[in-house]
């Protein structure tokens, strides 16, 4: 019987390393085909399938080199784009949704109930992009903003804010309420006992809901493709828009998909330790 329970026990060791190793060999795969994509000649990555290198092919850095001598100007006026609108919609993002999630954990209000309105900013992100894509360009457009970073900063923040809500509403109804109410009998007023006891306590939750903010303003396409046409295109409009009168030019795309993912990827390992309890925040209760 133990010697049963013994090889049942293997079986389910090895199945779930298998299911590990599937999922992870998913998840990796796209960025070893970015790295061996941009290693290739244009002639072998058009004419035959190859992905082991000095096997497969001879590897060249002729691609990077390209990119960081002929083109840089264009991929640096890019990133600079994507840096300031993921910025600066991360900051608009964060600062409200921290505001907004303290008046909902610390207030009841009557005529439009605080379960409603946390479901109102719920749907939001259940609301297609697509559906706005007009509104938001015909807005831009009556105020002078297309193609600048100010629209996207703008579109962008509208689409992270509902993140922000959520995370800080929820860090904030569980933090000891006995915490402000000592500080209002010290006299303390309630924007002293939000900034100096409130905020400090949901830092580390406000630095996740700012990663997730700033990775999805990051990675946004659609606006940027609608709202920007030159001065202000971020690197996601850039990668896309690689091609020639051939086709589309996969070695470029993969280099510069691996130059996009550096920023985002170095925040999130700066802060991972945030992250997942940010999202743990996250989940909406009633």
């Amino acid at each position: 019987m133990k010697k049963k329970q013994r090889i049942l026990r293997t079986v389910r060791r090895v199945i779930l390393w298998l299911i590990i190793i599937m999922a992870v060999s998913w998840a990796i795969f796209p960025f070893y085909w970015a790295i061996v994509t941009s290693l290739k000649q244009p002639g072998v990555l058009l004419t035959k399938p190859s992905l082991i290198p000095y096997l497969q092919f001879d590897p060249t850095l002729e691609n990077w080199r390209l990119e960081f001598t002929n083109r840089w100007r264009e991929i640096g006026r890019a990133l600079s784009n994507s840096l300031m609108i993921s910025t600066g919609a991360t900051t608009l993002s964060v600062m409200l949704g921290t505001i907004a999630g303290y008046g909902l954990a610390s207030f009841r209000f009557t005529g439009w109930k605080n379960k409603d309105i946390t479901m109102w900013f719920l749907s939001q992100r259940f609301l297609p992009p697509m559906v706005t894509a007009i509104p938001f360009f015909i807005v831009m457009k009556n105020l002078n903003l297309l193609d600048t970073q100010l629209a996207l900063i703008l579109t962008n923040a509208t689409f992270t804010i509902p993140f922000s809500v959520l995370i800080m509403r929820d860090v904030f109804k569980e933090l000891p309420r006995e915490l402000e109410e000592s500080a209002w009998v010290d006299g303390a007023s309630r924007w002293q006992s939000f900034w100096h006891i409130a905020l400090p306590l949901a830092a580390p939750a406000a630095a996740a809901a700012a990663v997730i903010c700033f990775a999805f303003a990051w990675n946004e396409f659609l606006f940027a493709l609608i709202l920007t046409y030159k001065d202000a295109q971020p690197v996601t409009v850039l990668i896309a828009g690689v091609e020639h009168t051939q086709g589309i030019q996969f070695w470029f795309v993969a280099t510069r998909l691996l130059i996009a993912i550096l920023p985002p990827a170095l925040l999130a390992l700066t802060a991972q330790r945030y992250i997942v309890r940010g999202l743990t925040f996250g989940a909406v209760k009633g």
